[in-house]
């Protein structure tokens, strides 16, 4: 059985921005309205919370309100107030688009526009509180767009597969030669600064026109069938840090920015501004040795700043 809460309120007629303001809120926490000033969510702690929130603000703003626990006998039948199938159709008729129309060309300016829809699809499902099949259809069909843009941005962009990441030691992965596809993006810069930075600082990167150019006796890395690349849900940066042990100050939140702009996901507060930095450089410089210098002094700079912010957290 599904325990609910019901907010019944009211407010002065002319206290309009206080009621606006309740309005706002309880829509994003995803409340059903059972009529005007009755509120209803599933019971959990954070629709609590919001709910208390609200149940305040209306009281000291001269309103009246309650907060109810609700128990419905007849079992489900609140359910259907909070099927999101309409919401995820209208995000999945902004997505078909962007698939139907991705070129090499506007690949970037796709990407960004699917990190938005990724967003907006978090903020569907937060509030999703009886997931289904349309939630399932919404994340498939974003998962096909972003995985298109990858291909789209990069010749042989690596698949996923699933497959136990062997714990290795640095001390036997020294002076190598490791390649990768040449015209790197950003979980291939950051892998080549990582293997530089922390795994093998001696190493030699070679840019391959296309993986089936990589000699046998180097490393590859981020395409299919290389050495170290995609394994489940990790970027071959994630892949190569759990593979080595690395656990430097700072390198988690690196692996998360990475993850994000390769692949998507959680959006870091950063990521916009180094995209945009990554993609100048990647546009102004056509020599990939180059390009990878100066990557590799944003990356350093991003560690050094995660560092000093997780040690002033502690």
């Amino acid at each position: 059985m599904i325990n609910w809460l019901c907010l019944v309120m009211a407010l002065p007629t002319a206290n309009a921005a206080e009621r606006m303001r309740a309005w706002r809120t309880l829509k994003s926490a995803g409340a059903a309205v059972l009529r005007d000033g009755v509120y209803l969510l599933p019971d959990g702690s954070a629709s609590r919370e919001v709910l208390e929130s609200v149940e305040r603000d209306v009281l000291d703003s001269g309103g009246s309100a309650s907060l109810l626990p609700v128990t419905d006998p007849q079992g489900e039948r609140f359910i259907p107030l909070f099927d999101r199938g309409d919401d995820y159709t209208r995000l999945r008729s902004e997505v078909e688009p962007q698939l139907a129309q991705l070129t090499p060309e506007n690949a970037l300016a796709t990407a960004r526009q699917a990190r938005k829809l990724r967003k907006s699809f978090a903020q569907i499902q937060l509030i999703d509180f009886f997931p289904g099949e349309p939630l399932r259809q919404a994340d498939a069909l974003l998962r096909d767009l972003e995985v298109a843009i990858n291909r789209a941005l990069s010749k042989d962009e690596p698949t996923s597969h699933e497959q136990t990441i062997e714990q290795l030691d640095p001390r036997d992965y020294q002076g190598r030669t490791w390649a990768t596809r040449q015209r790197p993006w950003v979980d291939r810069l950051a892998s080549a600064w990582l293997i530089r930075r922390f795994i093998d600082p001696g190493a030699s990167i070679l840019w391959l026109p296309s993986p089936d150019a990589c000699p046998a006796e180097a490393l590859g890395f981020d395409f299919d069938g290389a050495r170290f690349s995609h394994v489940g849900t990790k970027v071959t940066f994630e892949t190569l840090q759990a593979s080595f042990g690395l656990e430097a100050p700072g390198l988690q939140r690196v692996g998360a920015l990475v993850h994000y702009l390769d692949v998507g996901g959680a959006q870091p507060t950063e990521a916009t501004g180094v995209e945009r930095v990554l993609a100048g450089l990647r546009a102004s410089i056509e020599n990939d040795d180059q390009l990878l210098a100066a990557a590799c002094a944003i990356f350093d700079g991003l560690l050094a700043a995660f560092g000093k912010e997780g040690q002033s957290d502690e």
